[in-house]
């Protein structure tokens, strides 16, 4: 862990702080003011608290594109309640005879609310910034999901791969992070309260807010590059993406940079559009068919591989082109614990029949939604498969309950080096049930007009990364925890490449 993502994960705190202060303290002036929207407002923050922190993420990415800006205008509107509502009670709870000497001095409303009324309720006020700030601390660990960085992809590689170094670590800083902004804005509440907001000492913290921002702007900025890539939330992703780099920056003159880290959809959906924020990513070609265009494999025309249906429709609909295969198909796969195949003979799924009624299936909760033909209903069906229980684990998890024993069976990758940590054995798909992934390079074709060498180079590692040898890649970043430059460019020199 770099110093790099508690400066940014700080950042984008800071930046929701100030943000969710300046909107929270008008809307609970406004809500003091008009008894007639009081209660519009206040409904409205309460059901903001309300939406999952993802799907407010993915609501704002969809207008803003991915990156800090979606992070810290969702970490603001969910800030707004605590500061909203402090700020009206504090309003409310001025004592009514300096209300009416001020009215009686022949003050404004604006006036008197602003010099008078508000400054005598600042103490409140404070108690509602207190508790937002803490819970922004905490919340900014989402921004992982949308490439706005900070600790998150500390704490969510760390639980999926069970590093518990990791783990605590992040959590560790997250903690100390919270304690002593907590502490600090503990000690201003108090001074707040002793003063009755009439010392103008007061304003000290405000200015002091704005110069640690000030500080800290540069880790909020995206850095300039040729190329732009995001950093997946897969070792495998991260391997490719960095090779990328190394290859381009090496045999060109193009500089590459690679953002914070991101999920695969949403990382093809920063790839979409004019105000795309990303030129090419790893991808596979049963993604592109299922997640990202909503076909299935029945959708390909006969005479046509997936690879070349999603090509073609790729280029049609999206501007968009896959280079050539790569070699490595991260396809689903079945495993069962090496101990269970021994016992039972397990060599492909179909063995799983007679035994199934014993058995506990586990995985992902994206695996056993309904849209889709590669989900568990589909897949069950087609093998005839009744297990004794299907349990939905968060996908980070899974590897730790599959570990502990919780899970029989259960889907996974066939390019993860956890499965090789866990001692899965892979059973063979004898009805060939589930598509090809193959992985290749999928770049906007407006990318490599720009630079017709591109392609070239991106395409040298074709065919030289055979499943085999992308899982003992992973192994060696997941598992003996090596560094992801240290082992991808011991990979290229390996090819000579």
């Amino acid at each position: 862990m770099s110093w790099n993502l508690v400066l940014e994960h700080l950042f984008i705190v800071l930046a929701a702080s100030l943000l969710s202060i300046l909107v929270g303290v008008s809307l609970g002036i406004w809500a003091y003011v008009s008894s007639k929207t009081r209660p519009v407002i206040l409904r409205v923050v309460d059901l903001l608290q309300t939406i999952p922190s993802l799907a407010m993420l993915g609501i704002i990415m969809v207008f803003l594109g991915a990156g800090k800006i979606t992070v810290i205008i969702g970490i603001t509107l969910y800030s707004l309640l605590p500061i909203v509502r402090n700020t009206c009670l504090g309003l409310q709870q001025v004592d009514p005879s300096v209300k009416e000497a001020a009215r009686g001095m022949g003050m404004s409303k604006p006036y008197r609310i602003l010099m008078v009324e508000f400054p005598l309720a600042i103490p409140t006020v404070f108690t509602g910034v207190r508790i937002a700030v803490v819970n922004a601390i905490g919340t900014a660990v989402f921004a992982a999901f949308v490439g706005g960085g900070g600790l998150g992809g500390i704490i969510n590689r760390g639980i999926r791969i069970q590093d518990m170094r990791l783990i605590l670590t992040g959590t560790g800083c997250l903690m100390i992070i919270a304690v002593l902004a907590d502490s600090l804005l503990g000690w201003l509440e108090r001074q707040a309260r002793r003063s009755r907001g009439g010392s103008r000492k007061m304003w000290i913290p405000v200015a002091g807010l704005l110069v640690c921002f000030l500080l800290l702007l540069p880790y909020g900025r995206t850095s300039a590059g040729d190329l732009s890539l995001y950093d997946g939330d897969y070792s495998e992703t991260q391997l490719m993406h960095h090779m990328v780099k190394m290859l381009v920056e090496e045999q060109t003159g193009l500089s590459v940079n690679i953002g914070d880290q991101m999920s695969q959809v949403n990382n093809f959906k920063a790839m979409v559009g004019s105000n795309h924020t990303c030129d090419l990513m790893i991808s596979y070609d049963g993604t592109l068919l299922t997640t990202f265009f909503g076909q299935d494999v029945d959708d390909v025309p006969a005479g046509m591989s997936i690879y070349e249906y999603v090509n073609q429709v790729s280029r049609q609909d999206y501007g968009m082109t896959l280079l050539d295969q790569l070699g490595f198909d991260n396809t689903y796969a079945i495993g069962v614990p090496q101990a269970l195949a021994e016992e039972y003979g397990l060599n492909c799924i179909s063995d799983l029949i007679p035994i199934a009624g014993q058995l506990t299936f586990g995985a992902e909760q994206e695996f056993f939604t309904l849209e889709g033909s590669m989900k568990y209903g589909p897949f069950t069906e087609a093998y005839g498969l009744h297990f004794k229980e299907a349990k939905p684990v968060d996908m980070g998890l899974k590897y730790a309950a599959i570990e502990n024993g919780s899970f029989d069976v259960s889907v996974v990758y066939a390019t993860d080096g956890l499965n090789r940590k866990v001692g899965l054995k892979i059973l063979e798909d004898d009805k060939g049930f589930f598509p090809d992934y193959n992985g290749a390079f999928f770049v906007r074709e407006d990318v490599l007009e720009q630079y017709p060498e591109l392609e070239g180079i991106l395409n040298r590692l074709s065919g030289k990364i055979p499943t085999e040898q992308m899982a003992e890649l992973t192994y060696q970043v997941d598992v003996l925890g090596r560094d992801v430059d240290e082992v991808a460019r011991e990979f290229l020199d390996s090819l000579n490449l």
